[in-house]
């Protein structure tokens, strides 16, 4: 298929859900989707539901058969997927988070699946909808919840922690290098007033690192502090690993896990994950018998991780930095 062929099928895809009110551009849809190897009258997990999309093409491939569960902690993202997919009589949205993926499902009657997908990334409807602050291009409440019922948010973050812990996450969420001096900026700006805004965090950031280097940057020098306070504010990383072991346990002989992460810190949290589930000896390299008896569990699909294709980036340019690992359960 020519780049301009394979350009307009992803931007048919993408052009099928600009409909929905939840806004959200599936990544690698085809892609993730053949990495589950979706088999009729199996039982499927979407862990990062959003609106849908990766969903409803996971119940095309059920034919009705089978049943797919939708895990999402957004009720904006529950509410558009309900109404997009609740039609189908093989289909349970799920509120939650997929780091409880066994106790939601266990409560559900289910207790092995034949695959599971994640989505890492935070989804376009909610980086585009400004009221939520994600984003650092629109004035907006510093607030950076995916489950809007939960009590923490970014502003409680930069106004009433600790520098140390500012400075902590701005370094190991998102590996900021002005970490120390914007966590400086931020506690010298809450001290006359709270930081309220998106806006007042970007002022903060500018303030803190030096004209000459935002102006080097190959994007917005607020990117990384926004990242890092999302992390925080909704738990990320810490869990991720142990999600990820829960996910292979739940899964049957033959069933796959697919991951898309969209930074280098959960990908690297991935792929040590798979690697150690597919080669979990401790043995010595150097003692020609294992003798520790730890067997295999998973092997590693996709060459260890699959990018987006040169078209895919051409049409949605939020999907260039999304890395896709599957694994196996042996």
């Amino acid at each position: 298929m020519s780049f301009d062929a394979k350009a307009e099928q992803i931007g048919s895809q993408m052009r099928a859900q600009e409909g929905d009110s939840f806004k959200h551009l599936s990544v690698m849809l085809t892609e993730t989707v053949d990495m589950l190897d979706v088999r009729e009258g199996g039982v499927y997990v979407d862990g990062t539901l959003g609106g849908g999309g990766h969903s409803a093409e996971i119940l095309r491939r059920l034919c009705g058969t089978g049943h797919l569960y939708g895990i999402d902690r957004d009720n904006d993202a529950l509410a558009a997927a309900t109404a997009r997919l609740g039609g189908a009589g093989n289909f349970t949205a799920i509120k939650g988070n997929f780091h409880d993926v066994k106790a939601l499902l266990s409560a559900q009657g289910v207790e092995k699946i034949d695959g599971m997908m994640i989505d890492l990334g935070v989804s376009s409807y909610q980086l585009d909808t400004a009221e939520r602050g994600f984003s650092y291009h629109a004035d907006a409440p510093l607030d950076m919840r995916m489950d809007q019922e939960q009590s923490l948010t970014a502003r409680e973050i930069v106004n009433t922690w600790p520098k140390e812990e500012l400075v902590r996450i701005l370094r190991d969420y998102a590996e900021e290098k002005w970490a120390a001096r914007i966590a400086d900026i931020i506690l010298e700006h809450r001290a006359k007033k709270p930081l309220e805004t998106t806006a007042d965090l970007v002022a903060c950031v500018d303030a803190a690192i030096p004209k000459k280097v935002r102006l080097q940057d190959s994007g917005h020098s607020a990117r990384r502090t926004f990242q890092a306070l999302r992390i925080a504010v909704n738990d990320e990383l810490e869990p991720l690993r142990a999600a990820l072991e829960d996910m292979t346990d739940l899964l049957r002989p033959g069933g796959r896990l697919a991951v898309l992460t969209f930074h280098s810190l959960e990908d690297r949290i991935v792929k040590q994950t798979f690697r150690r589930l597919a080669n979990p000896c401790t043995c010595p390299p150097k003692i020609p018998v294992c003798i520790c008896g730890k067997k295999p569990v998973v092997r590693v699909l996709g060459g260890g991780g699959v990018k987006p294709s040169k078209e895919e980036i051409a049409v949605n340019a939020r999907s260039r930095s999304a890395m896709l690992r599957g694994c196996e359960k042996l």
